[in-house]
């Protein structure tokens, strides 16, 4: 899935969870100076932020589908190497790399063991590929409360409880198919804080990923009941909400 919406969008919505996590994630994938990186799927640049001060921006490779994430990640990143590209066929030699990294992919990716495996492809022997995904079918990930709502309201609708890599154990599983030996996973989880429930709702209007474009479809009247409905699932605000991702590592 290419996300084709301005990368503040992207921002605004997944952002606000997507930049802690990097911390905790580059962390884990053990993001360390004097290391080549690659950021598979890179948006516009949450996790290639936190490569890019650890190794410099020079040691930093990206890559999205997505043509406004690049041009994001590049005026951002002036001095770091970014391409438009998928992960199923990244166009780098093997070895390349001695971290591979994808936060927030697998899930989106048209065929998550070939990006995974292309992942493994690039990365130097003694090299690490790691990569993480929201914890979506177990109802811990940032979406949540939404797609409760959505529950409610339309329950034949399925969220995203069914895409790649969202469920315990899964993309253990995507990884070990792909050719990853040795798989360590774990959990990662950052706790947002939310001024007021227009700052938790307003980024759902923005269209971004599928519960944006799921939002973006319904008329007034329905997407005024959506909101209404996550409204009396909320705690008073202000309030804070805790997000939980499945992540897998691997050395090569």
């Amino acid at each position: 899935m290419s996300f084709d919406v301005p990368a503040d969008a992207y921002a605004r919505f997944m952002g606000r969870y997507a930049d802690p996590l990097a911390l905790a994630f580059a962390a884990y994938a053990g993001a360390a100076a004097g290391q080549r990186a690659l950021d598979v799927g890179c948006g516009p640049g949450a996790l290639t932020a936190v490569l890019v001060g650890a190794l410099g921006a020079d040691a930093v490779v990206a890559i999205d589908p997505s043509p406004p994430f690049v041009a994001a990640a590049r005026a951002r990143f002036p001095g770091a190497d970014v391409h438009e590209g998928s992960a199923e066929d990244l166009p780098f030699d093997d070895g390349s790399f001695d971290l591979v990294t994808a936060q927030l992919v697998v899930h989106f990716m048209s065929d998550p063991v070939a990006g995974l495996r292309e992942m493994r492809r690039v990365a130097a022997p003694g090299g690490t590929v790691a990569t993480c995904v929201w914890d979506h079918a177990g109802g811990s990930g940032p979406l949540a409360t939404f797609w409760r709502a959505v529950a409610d309201l339309d329950p034949g609708h399925p969220g995203e409880s069914d895409l790649p890599g969202t469920r315990e154990g899964h993309l253990v599983q995507l990884a070990t198919e792909a050719g990853w030996e040795r798989v360590d996973d774990g959990r990662l989880s950052v706790t947002i804080p939310f001024r007021s429930f227009e700052d938790w709702w307003e980024p759902y209007t923005l269209g971004v990923g599928p519960a944006g474009q799921y939002t973006a479809g319904l008329d007034e009247p329905t997407r005024a009941g959506l909101r209404d409905r996550c409204a009396e699932l909320l705690p008073p605000a202000p309030f804070e909400e805790t997000a939980s991702a499945w992540c897998v590592r691997a050395t090569v």
